[in-house]
């Protein structure tokens, strides 16, 4: 009898163990296998932001312009213009995704992003009070002036979502995001109205743009980017367990409160990073993490890191497309936004109750 059992119990040891290995091993394998293909998409796509554009350069200019080895009109488009948008494009795209992510998340409600709970439009209107009353016209004063826009705007949206409640409550969040955000966006159109000055500042930052013209305002914005994708990196199996319940969470050892507002602090400097070099981008939040969510799965940490790729992939294609579909370009903004309502208007129709789909 122990000679017939052992085989067997050895027999559903090894079915066992393959059974995990193919839910552990193989999954991770191939979701490695996928970030590895989009992130070499993007570097494609990256490399042919700098070759496509109104304008057309050949590729050796292209790469003659890079190398500085030329003096000439089509060389300063190059270093001067596509160059800044596409290092733009990478910073934004991968900020507004990583955030988007963070607010769908603490909020658990799908249709969460910056610009719904009015995290874009606090950034904006400090940046556009700084104008007006302290005279600030320098990028480091707008990236300062975002970021605590958009943290002051996240941390009393949260605060007036949390107001007599035991737990985090979607809707009253999100009720209190686009309220928040309205007001703030007609005090700021009521400002540039009255004031000639602040309104010519504001009104092409103001449409979200990624043409900068200048790389050192792109760079200004890597390291608070970089703390905003860490924070979030290293939040994110807490958010795993956030994702089962407060109670569930406190009872793993998550202290909730802490990671909320360390969230809300990741949240504060991606938007308002974003939001000071490029100006308000909508629906990039809301997109990505519904696309990456497809492939990578519910795991927080899959999900971060496919949103870093798949944002900057979205909006650079979008500004692409911008340049060469109108003489004139069409500002991103305008292109995310054709692409973005749709797709609003169908997860909105998917949505069954708040934090479901």
């Amino acid at each position: 009898m122990n000679q017939q059992f052992s085989p067997s119990r050895t027999s559903h040891q090894d079915v066992t163990t393959s059974s995990r290995s193919a839910f552990t091993h193989e999954p991770r394998f191939s979701l490695s296998g996928k970030l590895m293909v989009l992130i070499a998409a993007l570097m494609i796509l990256a490399t042919a932001s700098l070759f496509i554009g109104a304008k057309s350069i050949s590729p050796g200019m292209v790469v003659d312009g890079l190398l500085a080895q030329a003096n000439t009109t089509e060389s300063l488009i190059i270093i001067e213009s596509r160059l800044p948008r596409t290092l733009t494009g990478l910073l934004v795209g991968a900020a507004l995704a990583v955030a988007g992510c963070l607010i769908q998340s603490i909020t658990r409600n799908p249709l969460a992003d910056p610009g719904i709970l009015g995290v874009n439009a606090g950034a904006s209107f400090f940046v556009l009070t700084g104008i007006i009353l302290l005279g600030n016209h320098s990028m480091a004063e707008h990236l300062w002036l975002a970021f605590f826009g958009a943290m002051f705007t996240s941390i009393f949206v949260y605060f007036v979502g949390t107001y007599k409640e035991a737990r985090v409550n979607p809707l009253k969040i999100t009720l209190a995001g686009i309220a928040i955000g309205a007001l703030l966006a007609g005090i700021a159109s009521s400002m540039t109205l009255m004031n000639p000055e602040a309104f010519d500042a504001m009104r092409f930052w103001d449409a979200g743009s990624l043409d900068i013209r200048d790389r050192s305002l792109a760079l200004m914005a890597v390291l608070p980017v970089l703390a905003g994708v860490i924070t979030a990196l290293a939040i994110a199996p807490a958010l795993d367990n956030l994702s089962l319940g407060e109670d569930i969470a406190q009872g793993l050892g998550t202290h909730v409160r802490l990671v909320q507002l360390s969230a809300l602090f990741a949240i504060a400097l991606l938007c308002g990073s974003a939001t000071a070099i490029a100006g308000p981008i909508g629906f990039i939040g809301l997109m990505i993490p519904h696309i990456a969510r497809r492939l990578s799965g519910p795991n927080q940490l899959w999900l971060t890191l496919y949103a870093i790729v798949l944002g900057p992939l979205l909006l650079i294609s979008a500004d692409m497309v911008g340049r060469v579909i109108a003489v004139n370009e069409i500002r991103v903004s305008i292109v995310t936004a054709f692409v973005g309502a749709p797709v609003l208007i169908y997860l909105a129709r998917q949505v069954t109750s708040f934090g479901k789909l």
